[in-house]
């Protein structure tokens, strides 16, 4: 099978089981597993922040931010479209007792003017603004790299009304190679920073926080509140160390691949996508006569796995365990399946 419904399903690298078998371990919820304590120092330094925390999975990361930031009854203020509003089962208003108030983006990006005017007046009618949240890239905007310019001129007016900003990284690293912009400066407009290791990275699991070291200290005992206290961690640690140190420029080639699938796509008949919007490894394609769920079987019964996105539209992600001539492949069965009229 060419899985292409996202970049989770990456297998870990050899060096990186490798690293796992060999990790040192000790008991983190001590503080005392050194491969942990490793990684998080990595962490901080490559995202430019005083200490960072492993969290088992990017949604959980998140939700220890918020929880971490924000009192019950606050509001958070969020592109319409982000995961942690779209994609997180409700969690922050289960957890947290907060809610959210959504903007419209473009391309996934809020602009500084609408965030300005969501903060919340001091009136007794209304729960207090307490947390901006930004998501870059950007995974319903179709992977799209929201600009440092952008980023910059909401954190300078979070800053202004002395609210923090919370920015979900979980593909952070194919934003920093798609701009050629350090991820330490896109999280340097964020107070605190997620991070995923187990998308594009390719680590089979964990993700971690970033942000001041007070902070930190207290995201670790919301983590240990959620489950999220873990003994040997090491040995998760282990392979994320591994995709920290080779598997950020490398994704370039996911890059790269997404562009020539992209191009390949729209210029098959009933397709409808402008390859030029497709920056990093997500592509988000339209289809004018066959429903997402229809083409998606057909796929599958050809071998491709795929996504659907809407009932018009399906998701297709590259990531480093799909070839060039995986998607070769892939766009001849495409066309194939719509030359014989969707079916």
């Amino acid at each position: 099978m060419i899985d292409l419904r996202s970049d989770t399903v990456t297998q870990p690298t050899e060096e990186m089981r490798r690293a796992m078998a060999a990790a040192e371990l000790g008991d983190d919820v001590y503080g005392e597993d050194p491969t942990v304590n490793r990684l998080q120092e990595m962490a901080a330094e490559m995202l430019g922040k005083e200490d960072a925390l492993l969290v088992t999975s990017g949604t959980q990361g998140n939700q220890v931010s918020i929880l971490t930031h924000c009192p019950p009854g606050s509001e958070v203020i969020i592109e319409e479209e982000a995961h942690i509003f779209y994609y997180e089962a409700g969690a922050a208003s289960i957890l947290a007792g907060v809610q959210f108030r959504t903007l419209k983006g473009e391309r996934g990006a809020p602009e500084a003017g609408s965030v300005r005017k969501a903060i919340r007046d001091d009136n007794i009618h209304f729960p207090p603004t307490a947390l901006i949240c930004l998501e870059n890239t950007h995974n319903r905007a179709g992977g799209a790299v929201i600009s440092l310019k952008r980023m910059e001129s909401i954190y300078e007016l979070a800053c202004e009304h002395d609210i923090p900003v919370h920015l979900d990284g979980a593909r952070l690293f194919n934003a920093s190679v798609a701009a050629g912009v350090p991820a330490g400066k896109f999280a340097a407009c964020a107070h605190t920073v997620q991070i995923c290791l187990s998308k594009g990275l390719a680590a089979p699991v964990g993700s971690v926080i970033a942000g001041p070291r007070d902070w930190i200290n207290r995201a670790r005992r919301w983590r240990k509140r959620l489950g999220g206290g873990m003994r040997q961690a090491g040995i998760i640690a282990a392979p994320g160390i591994v995709a920290l140190q080779t598997m950020v420029e490398r994704l370039a080639e996911d890059h790269a691949n997404a562009r020539f699938f992209a191009e390949g796509l729209a210029a098959i008949p009933g397709i409808e996508l402008n390859p030029e919007l497709v920056e990093t490894n997500i592509i988000v394609a339209g289809l004018k006569k066959i429903s997402a769920d229809d083409f998606s079987m057909a796929l599958r019964e050809r071998g491709i796995l795929a996504n659907p996105f809407s009932s018009r539209q399906v998701r297709f992600v590259t990531h480093k365990d799909v070839s060039r001539a995986d998607l070769e492949r892939a766009l001849k069965e495409i066309n194939a399946i719509l030359k014989n009229g969707g079916i």
